[in-house]
């Protein structure tokens, strides 16, 4: 059991903003390494092709991913093996996902996380700003207006 060299990174955004896409690149490049990797999503997101055992994006790709609806169903889920830890749309979990996300780097693991920080209101959504606070890397993302 490794101890050190995890961290925790999450991408947030508002919607249109490219955080699936981006999730879905450091998942590739993660396979690429030859690392191994599991990816997980909320279950409440069927939007694209492969609709819960999907996370796509608004182009068209997507990425096998294992839905679930609290972070324990992740807890009994993950692979001992897996070195890379992603999750897409997180702002749906539970407050839970903190912990398991804090506890999953100290052994070492790369946890991403995808999610909308905001709700319609602008209020913090979820997790998300806990999430936030405890990443060594934070990203935020902004939609690219069409008007």
């Amino acid at each position: 059991l490794q101890l050190t060299g995890g961290w925790i990174e999450v991408i947030a955004g508002v919607m249109f903003s490219g955080k699936s896409e981006e999730l879905m690149r450091r998942v590739r490049r993660s396979t690429i390494a030859k690392k191994r990797v599991q990816v997980f999503k909320s279950h409440l997101d069927n939007r694209y092709e492969g609709g819960v055992y999907a996370v796509g994006s608004h182009d068209g790709r997507t990425l096998e991913a294992i839905p679930v609806d609290s972070s324990q169903q992740i807890a009994l889920r993950i692979d001992p093996l897996a070195q890379v830890i992603a999750i897409d749309e997180v702002q749906f979990l539970d407050q839970g996902i903190v912990k398991l996300a804090c506890d999953l780097a100290l052994r070492g693991r790369r946890v991403i996380l995808a999610g909308t920080d905001t709700d319609f209101r602008g209020e913090p959504f979820g997790p998300m700003a806990a999430l936030m606070c405890v990443a060594e890397v934070v990203d935020k993302l902004h939609a690219i207006c069409v008007l």
